[in-house]
């Protein structure tokens, strides 16, 4: 089912401007997914689901819906594209285009928008890092509760993987769809933090496995 409705976007060095938001729901092994966006960019996806799959990883089946149509826009498809791909068939998440991203809080300068950015561009699945560790990648290695708020205030999980951040000491820490939901995510993508301990530990230092890459990369423009 698609819906539109109009919302305000601050686009970097420009007016403000109207989007028209479109919205798909589409199923997943975790319940309901709802994606909105507009010609521009994705806004957000949201888990309405509220549950953790009875299902084990290895057993996830693809969104039932395929999302087509006259009220569909590319970003839209492109994520439930990405969305399919991650849960079915993680073998081409690489060789698929993340869609442009156009919620407002990618259309300013801020710290969450750089660890947002970092963290899509860098950790890839079946890695994780630590809070301070992205913090750093962020340019403020001190910075780590803050990473912890940007983590809570992201509006698109999954395609950007905030339940790969965990503490350091190897247990979970939060995550807004629940910590069931994190552990499956982790699971799925074959990382041993899927099964750590809950709760406990610092998430503050720690190793992590992945490339940093370069830490002063260009930011985002609202396309990838």
């Amino acid at each position: 089912m698609t819906a539109a409705s109009p919302i305000t976007c601050k686009v970097l060095g420009k007016m403000d401007e109207t989007c028209e938001m479109k919205y798909k729901v589409m199923d997943s092994p975790l319940g309901k997914l709802e994606i909105s966006g507009c010609e521009q960019g994705l806004h957000g996806i949201k888990l309405h689901g509220g549950k953790t799959p009875d299902t084990g990883p290895t057993d996830a089946t693809a969104p039932a819906e395929q999302l087509g149509g006259p009220g569909a826009v590319q970003p839209l498809l492109q994520c439930a594209a990405w969305l399919d791909a991650y849960f079915r068939e993680p073998a081409v998440l690489e060789g698929l285009p993340v869609p442009a991203l156009h919620h407002p809080i990618f259309q300013k300068e801020s710290f969450t928008r750089q660890v947002l950015w970092k963290l899509l561009k860098l950790v890839k699945f079946g890695e994780t890092v630590s809070y301070q560790q992205l913090a750093a990648l962020a340019g403020n290695p001190r910075a780590a509760r803050a990473v912890g708020g940007a983590m809570r205030s992201n509006p698109i999980p999954i395609l950007i993987p905030c339940h790969r951040v965990v503490c350091s000491s190897g247990a979970m820490g939060n995550y807004s769809g629940g910590v069931g939901v994190k552990e499956w995510l982790l699971a799925h993508e074959g990382h041993p933090a899927g099964k750590v301990a809950r709760g406990g530990g610092s998430c503050a230092t720690g190793s992590w496995h992945g490339a940093l890459g370069n830490t002063t990369s260009s930011q985002p423009t609202g396309r990838d």
